[in-house]
C-alpha cells in the first residue's frame, strides 16, 4: 500500500493524474488511496513534495 505523509502533501493532484488504476482520489485536502492500488510507485515518482512512499 502507498503511504501518504499528510503533513508534506501539497494537494496538487499530480499523483491522482498519473495513477493507472485510478486508486488515488483527492478528497478536500486529503489524498485517499483505494484498495485497487497496485503499488506500482508511479505516484511516488511524480510527487513534488515527496509525501508518498510504497509501504509494506
Amino acid at each position: 500500500m502507498v503511504i501518504v505523509d499528510r503533513h508534506k502533501c501539497g494537494h496538487c493532484g499530480a499523483c491522482v493524474a498519473v495513477c493507472p488504476v485510478y486508486a488515488i482520489e483527492l478528497v478536500g485536502t486529503w489524498i485517499e488511496i483505494g484498495e485497487e492500488c497496485k503499488e506500482c510507485g508511479l505516484c511516488t515518482q511524480v510527487c513534488p513534495m515527496g509525501s508518498l512512499e510504497v509501504g509494506t
